[in-house]
């Protein structure tokens, strides 16, 4: 009898859970393959310390190989899932694509950045799901810090040491913790004019810090802040962005060369296209875990809308806690289908929540205890280190070494601005340029041809476009500024949460292209005519169907070259919404 095929997609909280808890299950019994764009688990939570330098990396980034024993792994993103014929098509790194079958399915996609209709957030905000953008954040910050030590211009040196951070949840509340006290030591080595000093905004339209939690813990935060010369402003938001600034809700425009999109997440995109019933982005499954209609179909964590058994009519809201204890009940009720144990539904207890505030300060109530300052430090410290389920040691190491060695702050270079946009359907991967072209292209049978220019939009630039945007690039840079991605001005929408009108916007110089963009742009008009004649059946970002090397009926083992599909990291270029803005939890 054949060993049952266990498809899981994603490692996340939830997906990296249910692997490592069937791999111990099945001793063998089963083939169990993780489907994931990186070969890593990304322990999230602590990110802000590697976007400010306590931590490194590769710290936060554990081994999917290294700890997943008798789990194979599979480098690439999923671009559709065909339940009739139980399988999963996916895009290795390198733009092949490839065909995954399954006897169970595991949905753990994970989550998002939650877009709204803001007009200029998208060209000139950057989020902070993923390891590239947390370096990133790092280097900008340094960046901004150094030019405006340099500068003559007060008010250049006050645009670019301030920091506007929008979202008061945790990851907003905590990169402003940790940004404030980050520019607080570099202005020591690198002293700004005279009466001068680092400015953060965290800005929220709700009426506190940390809205979820409980009022303690929210004063808490609240009061570390402000301590530490955060401007806490509830109740307002960004009403427009631009290069220069950001104009807030209340009608004060703020010079800035920095705004950190922090409002929230929502369901990974590769959702919507599975067919079944969502609610508000996520797929509706019942107490078990399971699709309705799709016994064989689980799903879990950010992309899984699961009954909360403890408020009836409710669902669980979207937190790692959730996502890491769901990871572990999908795969005991996976491993009771195929006739191992007992499956149960998902119910949690509270065990409480931690927020680091950097240095000693925490907001912390295990078990319903409110704790502050060091000793809510020390209990958020242990309960990481406990949560980790890899590099205990090293992130131990690290937090010694920042405890009596003065913090580096050097600016790498390896993430520009173009490479982590915020409307990205993959903030894991930083795009690249020369990496696998179509993301923006149509999928047409001569689209997976060596040395295709990529899409319609970047053809249609052409090579007297490209030099313009080369010799704007470089006036920027030497002004000191990094030039945002290129991007087409976008269409008139309904009224953002400001009340005015989405205004055109001029389209921003890009950064840069390298010598496959150069090529792409020589043989732009050899090409754009067979992409705009394709464009009608094409396939943009992550919204389109598979080609011909994703159908059920081939092998996985035969695997063409993609040309448009979901999570490919082009050059710079224009990057195409295919969500719904709104859509995932406030």
């Amino acid at each position: 009898m054949s060993r049952p095929r266990i498809v899981i997609v994603g490692a996340g909280f939830a997906g990296y859970r249910a692997a490592r808890t069937l791999s111990r299950m099945s001793r063998g019994k089963a083939e169990i393959t993780l489907l994931n764009p990186t070969d890593y688990f990304l322990y999230l939570p602590l990110l802000p310390q590697v976007a400010v330098g306590v931590l490194e990396p590769r710290r936060v980034a554990v081994s999917l190989s290294g700890t997943l024993r008798r789990v194979q792994l599979v480098l690439g993103e999923a671009d559709d899932i065909d339940m009739d014929a139980r399988t999963v098509h996916y895009t290795d790194p390198e733009g092949v694509e490839g065909t995954l079958e399954y006897d169970r399915l595991v949905l753990a996609v994970g989550s998002v950045n939650k877009l709204l209709p803001i007009p200029g957030v998208a060209e000139h905000a950057h989020g902070f799901r993923g390891m590239p953008e947390a370096l990133y954040l790092r280097d900008h910050v340094v960046r901004q810090i150094e030019l405006a030590a340099a500068t003559d211009d007060p008010e250049d040196c006050a645009a670019r040491c301030t920091f506007v951070v929008v979202g008061a949840g945790y990851t907003g509340t905590e990169v402003a913790a940790h940004g404030a006290m980050f520019t607080d030591s570099m202005v020591r080595n690198h002293p700004l004019r005279e009466g001068m000093r680092p400015r953060w905004m965290l800005l929220d339209i709700a009426p506190r810090v940390l809205p979820e939690l409980d009022e303690r813990l929210s004063a808490t935060a609240d009061r570390v802040l402000r301590r530490r010369g955060v401007e806490v402003r509830m109740g307002t938001s960004v009403k427009e962005a631009t290069h220069d600034g950001v104009l807030l809700t209340d009608g004060e425009f703020v010079r800035s060369r920095t705004l950190v999109w922090c409002v929230g997440v929502r369901p990974d995109p590769l959702v919507e296209r599975t067919g079944q019933p969502l609610e508000r982005g996520r797929l509706v499954v019942d107490p078990f875990l399971q699709v309705p209609g799709r016994p064989e179909v689980f799903a879990c964590g950010d992309a899984a809308a699961v009954p909360d058994l403890n408020r009836p009519g409710a669902f669980t809201p979207m937190t790692a806690q959730h996502a890491w204890r769901q990871g572990k009940a999908a795969a005991v009720n996976v491993a009771a289908s195929c006739g191992v144990g007992e499956r149960r539904p998902y119910r949690h207890r509270d065990l409480g929540f931690v927020v680091d505030l950097g240095g000693l300060q925490a907001a912390a109530d295990p078990f319903g205890v409110p704790l502050s300052g060091p000793l809510a430090g020390a209990v958020t410290h242990g309960y990481h280190l406990a949560a980790m389920p890899g590099n205990r040691v090293r992130v131990a190491a690290d937090w010694l070494l920042e405890a009596v060695l003065p913090r580096q702050s050097v600016q790498l270079g390896l993430v520009r601005s173009w490479s982590v946009p915020l409307d990205t359907a993959s903030p894991e991967l930083a795009r690249v340029p020369g990496g696998p072209r179509g993301q923006e292209g149509d999928k047409t049978g001569e689209a997976g041809e060596k040395g295709a220019a990529g899409s319609g939009e970047a053809d249609e630039l052409g090579g007297e476009r490209l030099t313009e945007i080369i010799d704007n690039t470089e006036k920027a840079q030497l002004a000191g500024a990094e030039p945002a991605p290129h991007r087409p001005a976008p269409e008139p929408t309904a009224s953002p949460p400001g009340g005015e009108p989405q205004r055109s916007r001029p389209e921003p110089a890009e950064s840069r292209p390298g010598p496959a963009e150069k090529s792409a742009g020589k043989s732009a008009g050899k090409h754009s005519g067979k992409a705009r004649k394709a464009g009608k059946g094409g396939k943009a970002g992550r919204a389109g169907k598979p080609g011909k090397a994703g159908e059920a009926g081939k092998p996985a083992g035969k695997r063409e070259p993609a040309a448009g599909r979901r999570g490919a990291h082009p050059a710079p270029g224009p990057v195409r919404r295919d969500d719904t803005p709104t859509q995932g939890d406030s």
